[in-house]
C-alpha cells in the first residue's frame, strides 16, 4: 500500500506555482512538484504551523495577524491537524533569514509532524513582506520558499495565497482560496443575491429587486450571475455581468427554473415552458434562446453539467417521483441514476470528477446530502439526522461542499468536505440559501 510518507518521497509531476492575487506580488523561484493524497477520506496531515518571526517588536501586531489568517484559512480546507510548534525547532542559522536557519527535524518527528510550515515577516512603510517555507519533516528536503509582498490592507490576501499555494503543492490543482460563493440571503430584509468569499467573509449584496431574488447560478469565470426575479409575482431569468453591473433579461413567456452554466461555453441551462411541457433549453449569455435539451412527458429540472460540459445531471419526474437522470448531449442518451429514495432532486456535478451530489427525502421527513458517481455506483450519504440539508454545490477543486441547513433551526449555509467531514457553518448574518461555489475568480 502506498503511503502518504512514499508519496511525500516522490516527485509526481511539474508544478509551476506563480499566480498574481489582487495586489499581491508574490517572487520565488517556482516548485517544480507536489505531494498526492492517496486517496480520499485520509485523516488530516500533521503540520507544524510556526508563528511568523519578526526581527521588529512593532511589526509583532501584523504578523499575529497574518498567523491567524493562514491558521483559519488552513484549518477551513479540513486537510490539516494543525500541531503546537517544539521549543527547539532550530538547531542553528538565523532565525530571521529563512533561507539561511536549520530546520531541527528529529524534533519535528517526534511529535509526529509530516510537513513543517514557518516564515519570516517584514515591513517597510506600508510595504510588507512575508518569506515563507515548506519541509517535508521525513526527507527534510525544502518543498516551498516563496515571498508574497503587500500593503498593511493585504494581510488576509497574503496569508491565503500562502495557504493556496500549500494547497497547490500537496493536490496539484488550485484550491478554494481564489473562489467566491453566491446565495440567497433575507439580510437586508427581503430574499437578495450576495456573494461572499470561499468563507462567508466580505459578503456584498449585488441584486436590488426590491422584491425576490432566487437561484443564483455563478458562470464558470466567475463574471456573470444568472438568477431568478419575482417582482411581479412571475419568474423572469436574468443575466448579470457582475463587473459592469448590465443585466440582461431573458424574455421567453412561461414558467423559468433553475439556471446552471454550462462548462465550457457561455450559455446557461434552464427551464421553461412556454412550449407546454417543462423542459430544459440552452440559452445564450445575450438572453437567445439557442436550443431544447430535453423532450421527455413529466417535467425537467435542475440542470447542472459535467466537467467537459458533455454531459448534463437533471431531475425528472417521467417515472412518477422526482429522480435524477444523466443526458450525454453528444449522443442524446439519457438514463436514470438515482433508485435509492422517493424523491431525490438538486443534483450538483462535481467540476474535477464523474461525482454527483443530490438532495434526497428521507421516510421521516429530513432531507440529507448523498454522493453518488455518474455511472451509478458508490452511493454515500453525507449528512445525518440534522433537519433539512439542501442544495449542494461544489468547490472548485472538488474537496468540500457548501449546501444549507436547518439544523440550527433557522435555514444557514454550510460546509464539509466531500465524504462528509467537518462540517462546519459560514456564519453569515440572516438566512442564507441555495449556494453556488463559483470555480475562480
Amino acid at each position: 500500500m502506498i503511503t502518504r510518507h512514499s508519496l511525500f518521497m516522490r516527485a509526481l509531476a511539474s508544478l509551476l506555482l506563480f499566480f498574481v492575487l489582487g495586489s499581491v506580488s508574490l517572487q520565488a523561484e517556482p516548485v517544480r512538484q507536489y505531494i498526492k493524497i492517496a486517496k480520499e477520506g485520509e485523516s488530516r496531515i500533521p503540520l507544524v504551523l510556526r508563528s511568523l518571526d519578526v526581527e521588529k517588536e512593532k511589526n509583532s501586531r501584523y504578523s499575529q495577524e497574518l498567523d491567524g489568517f493562514m491558521r483559519n484559512g488552513l484549518e477551513f480546507t479540513g486537510m490539516f491537524s494543525l500541531l503546537q510548534s517544539p521549543l527547539n525547532i532550530f538547531s542553528g542559522g538565523n532565525i530571521y533569514d529563512a533561507g539561511a536557519r536549520e530546520v531541527n527535524f528529529p524534533s519535528l518527528s517526534s511529535i509526529g509532524a509530516e510537513l513543517y510550515a514557518g516564515g519570516v515577516m517584514d515591513r517597510s512603510g506600508s510595504r510588507i513582506t512575508l518569506d515563507m517555507e515548506v519541509y517535508d519533516v521525513l526527507t527534510g528536503r525544502l518543498l516551498l520558499n516563496r515571498e508574497y509582498t503587500g500593503s498593511r490592507d493585504d494581510l488576509r490576501t497574503l496569508a491565503h495565497a500562502f495557504c493556496a499555494d500549500l494547497m497547490e503543492l500537496i493536490t496539484g490543482k488550485p484550491s478554494v482560496f481564489s473562489s467566491r460563493i453566491a446565495f440567497v440571503s433575507s439580510q437586508a430584509g427581503q430574499k437578495e443575491i450576495f456573494i461572499s468569499e470561499f468563507d462567508g467573509f466580505g459578503a456584498t449584496r449585488v441584486t436590488e429587486t426590491g422584491g425576490l431574488a432566487l437561484t443564483p447560478a455563478l458562470s464558470p469565470d466567475s463574471s456573470l450571475l444568472a438568477y431568478l426575479t419575482y417582482t411581479d409575482g412571475m419568474p423572469h431569468l436574468h443575466i448579470k455581468n457582475l463587473s459592469t453591473n448590465q443585466i440582461v433579461k431573458v424574455s421567453k413567456k412561461g414558467v423559468k427554473i433553475d439556471p446552471a452554466w454550462r462548462n465550457g461555453s457561455d450559455e446557461v441551462a434552464t427551464t421553461f415552458s412556454f412550449d407546454g411541457d417543462q423542459e430544459i433549453y440552452l440559452v445564450d449569455k445575450n438572453g437567445s434562446v439557442n436550443r431544447r435539451l430535453t423532450t421527455s412527458r413529466g417535467i425537467d429540472v435542475s440542470p447542472s453539467f459535467s466537467p467537459d460540459g458533455k454531459k448534463m445531471a437533471f431531475v425528472s419526474s417521467r417515472h412518477g417521483t422526482p429522480q435524477v437522470f444523466i443526458k450525454d448531449l453528444v449522443s442524446g442518451r439519457e438514463q436514470r441514476l438515482t433508485f435509492h429514495g422517493r424523491y431525490n432532486t438538486q443534483p450538483s456535478w462535481s467540476p474535477v470528477d464523474d461525482k454527483i451530489a443530490f438532495t434526497s427525502m428521507q421516510n421521516n421527513g429530513e432531507i440529507n446530502i448523498f454522493t453518488i458517481n455518474a455511472d451509478g455506483s458508490g452511493l454515500r450519504q453525507l449528512t445525518y439526522r440534522s433537519r433539512h440539508n439542501e442544495a449542494p454545490s461544489w468547490s472548485p477543486d472538488g474537496s468540500m461542499i457548501v449546501f444549507s441547513s436547518t439544523r440550527s433551526g433557522s435555514r444557514h449555509l454550510y460546509v464539509m468536505n466531500s465524504d462528509g467531514r467537518n462540517q462546519r457553518s459560514l456564519n453569515l448574518p440572516g438566512e442564507q440559501m441555495q449556494p453556488s461555489w463559483s470555480t475562480f475568480r
